[in-house]
């Protein structure tokens, strides 16, 4: 019996007298995408329904409060607004990965992106915190309204991604069937899969950060900061068709392309290293450095998944998500 479908599957009913309960299809078929099967939408409970709106209603608010801080702090020039425009630039890029995050989570019950989602929040929480305890009288006015709805709503949704978690992942049963080997592949694809767009979130905000703190930035930083992410997109994109293609190729091409990024991080610590001794404001300095470690942390979990899963390459899990309807 094919392990994809659970009982009979959705085959079509033969004749007029419908399936008894026991025979009945559990659910209905997967939805095979670019990125791997999902659930449709008529398959969520209502409860999941509400939840899925709401996150994603309250992420579109957070996302157009931190463009309209944007914008204000575009138009001022003072160093206080520099350095809240780099935070709010970090924190569109952290909300628009949150809706991607949560979006996955949701539809696949994939629990690798739920955790993302979790941090992402987790850290757009902390930044926020520590971006509104320094600002000033009238700072803080401004930026109030933000500063409440991320920390009403990011408390919100770590306590409903926590228990939605809780539930039981009937998404790798469906995917990989019975077998305990093709469910464990499933895991570390998933986490493959997410460790790539996380390291993908954490470059571009350390980019943003690097080249938005430093003014007097000189033209040949500018350019290595500008290939530094184009050459984080195009890495990216080939560990997600590594990773969904099983194409061990590509995986090697992928990892070989980590390595200037390795460079680009030790780059990253000798140019903000340079500026600790010109003056005694270390906020950007050390937040750039954390960033680089906190990337390449990122790539050692990376490297060891990847490492792992090419050796179940060719197993037939590649089949069963991307084509889960035969």
């Amino acid at each position: 019996m094919d392990e994809i479908r659970p009982l009979l599957g959705n085959q079509p009913l033969e004749g007029p007298d419908p399936l008894p309960l026991n025979l009945r299809p559990r659910h209905q078929e997967l939805i095979p995408t670019p990125c791997g099967p999902i659930k449709s939408w008529s398959e969520l409970s209502r409860l999941l329904k509400l939840y899925f709106c709401l996150a994603i209603a309250s992420l579109l608010v957070l996302l157009g409060l931190t463009l309209t801080s944007i914008y204000k702090q575009r138009m001022g020039t003072g160093v206080t607004d520099e350095d809240n425009f780099t935070v709010s630039l970090i924190q569109m890029v952290g909300i628009l990965f949150c809706v991607y995050y949560i979006i996955r989570g949701v539809l696949q019950e994939n629990r690798q992106e739920l955790v993302a989602f979790v941090l992402s929040v987790l850290v757009l929480m902390i930044r926020s915190v520590v971006n509104f305890s320094v600002l000033g009288t009238e700072g803080k006015q401004k930026l109030l309204a933000r500063f409440v709805c991320i920390m009403c709503l990011g408390v919100l949704h770590i306590c409903c991604t926590f228990l939605l978690m809780q539930r039981p992942n009937m998404m790798a049963f469906r995917v990989g069937g019975a077998l305990q080997s093709l469910q464990g592949q499933y895991f570390l694809l998933n986490l493959c899969f997410s460790m790539v767009t996380f390291d993908l979130q954490a470059q571009l905000s350390l980019c943003i950060l690097i080249t938005t703190s430093d003014s007097a930035m000189s033209d040949l930083n500018r350019i290595i900061l500008g290939v530094g992410v184009f050459w984080a997109c195009l890495t990216a994109a080939v560990g997600t068709v590594a990773v969904l293609k099983e194409a061990k190729v590509l995986v090697w091409i992928f990892m070989v392309q980590n390595l200037p990024q390795v460079a680009f991080f030790v780059y990253v610590v000798y140019m903000t290293a340079e500026k600790w001794s010109q003056d005694n404001i270390y906020t950007q300095e050390a937040a750039a450095v954390t960033g680089a470690v906190i990337s390449l942390l990122i790539k050692v979990v990376l490297f060891w998944g990847l490492i792992k899963l090419v050796q179940s390459f060719g197993q037939g899990l590649r089949e069963r998500m991307l084509e889960p309807s035969k």
